[in-house]
């Protein structure tokens, strides 16, 4: 790979940004890629580097794009003959460079650790804290009374509980264990960012109470129906080493059946199938976002979408050359 694409990789990476490495490993004559050629995008849809012909850019940010989101990598090919180059475990797509040839790209999401963000300075907190490291989760400390001192493996600590980040996303996983020391505070910082796990450490008597003084503050139930109490799978846990096991333990189950529902089915081979929000453009078949597209057109009751001014024109030219879309987004054409 290009040093500058390394330089931007680590920038990206030390920031904390998610973004996609595309590598040519297959070409076919006669692309202007070779292999090897690589290129990073960005969460944002940004593209840097060199992959050939401008003409797969389009497919690589799009696919770049869902790889970072569900963070699974994928191999995709653009190719002029996409029924001869099915191949199980890859999507393939049409080739709409005039130059023609085949070539192969590899997908590879590069996103920021989970994190594993623990509320309180109990024995309990401090166990999470170094086996979650561990485990490779970016640790952050909340607690007035937490330090680098305290929390030795935590990347981040958080002494102002109201400084925490709203809607922390599918990737942060929380942990109440303060243990009688700001419970309520705790647990409303933590329902406040959305964490896609929400633990508590207490006791069923204690819980409801906290749970209780949290609801008068005017925190809804649904939110209050996320957290689970006592955090951790029941394994008989007693030490605070055998309590944190157990909370990570639970937290990789959850995050584990999250990843089984958000995988999308696939038969292994053969083309994709065209998202609800996209088109096909009639005449060279390359997948168009229908939100914001610049180039349309009307024709027979029904909205067309194109890759680009060229091959608009030349469907007006001769539309009834092409043929008609099926119902809704089509894999053909447009919206009926």
């Amino acid at each position: 790979m290009r040093s500058d694409l390394l330089i931007l990789s680590a920038d990206l990476a030390s920031r904390e940004q998610p973004f996609a490495l595309a590598t040519v490993v297959r070409r076919q004559a006669a692309s202007s890629s070779q292999q090897g050629d690589g290129a990073i995008v960005t969460a944002d849809g940004a593209f840097h580097g060199w992959l050939g012909g401008s003409c797969t850019q389009p497919t690589v940010v799009a696919e770049a794009l869902k790889a970072i989101a569900d963070g699974r990598p994928r191999l995709i090919t653009l190719t002029p003959n996409p029924v001869a180059e099915r191949r199980p475990g890859v999507l393939v797509f049409p080739m709409t460079c005039h130059s023609g040839g085949t070539v192969d790209i590899y997908l590879e999401p590069v996103l920021p650790p989970a994190r594993l963000l623990v509320f309180g300075v109990s024995p309990v907190a401090r166990a999470l804290a170094r086996q979650g490291r561990a485990m490779g989760f970016a640790v952050h400390a909340a607690d007035p009374e937490a330090d680098s001192a305290a929390f030795p493996d935590a990347e981040r600590v958080w002494a102002d509980l109201a400084a925490l980040e709203a809607g922390a996303g599918p990737r942060t996983f929380a942990v109440v264990a303060t243990m009688g020391e700001r419970d309520e505070e705790a647990l409303a910082a933590a329902l406040r960012i959305a964490p896609a796990y929400l633990g508590v450490v207490a006791s069923a008597r204690r819980y409801a109470q906290i749970r209780d003084a949290v609801a008068a503050r005017g925190v809804r139930e649904t939110d209050l129906a996320r957290v689970k109490s006592p955090a951790g799978l029941d394994i008989g846990a007693r030490t605070p080493e055998e309590i944190a096991v157990s909370i990570l333990a639970e937290i990789v189950q959850v995050r584990a059946a999250a990843a089984a529902a958000d995988a999308r089915p696939s038969t292994g081979a053969g083309l994709p199938s065209v998202d609800a929000r996209e088109a096909v453009d009639p005449v060279c078949g390359m997948r168009v976002a229908v939100a914001g597209a610049r180039h349309t057109a009307e024709h027979g009751g029904t909205t067309w979408y194109f890759c680009c001014g060229g091959c608009r024109e030349k469907f007006l030219a001769a539309p009834d050359r092409f043929p008609a879309p099926q119902a809704g987004i089509a894999g053909l054409g447009g919206t009926a």
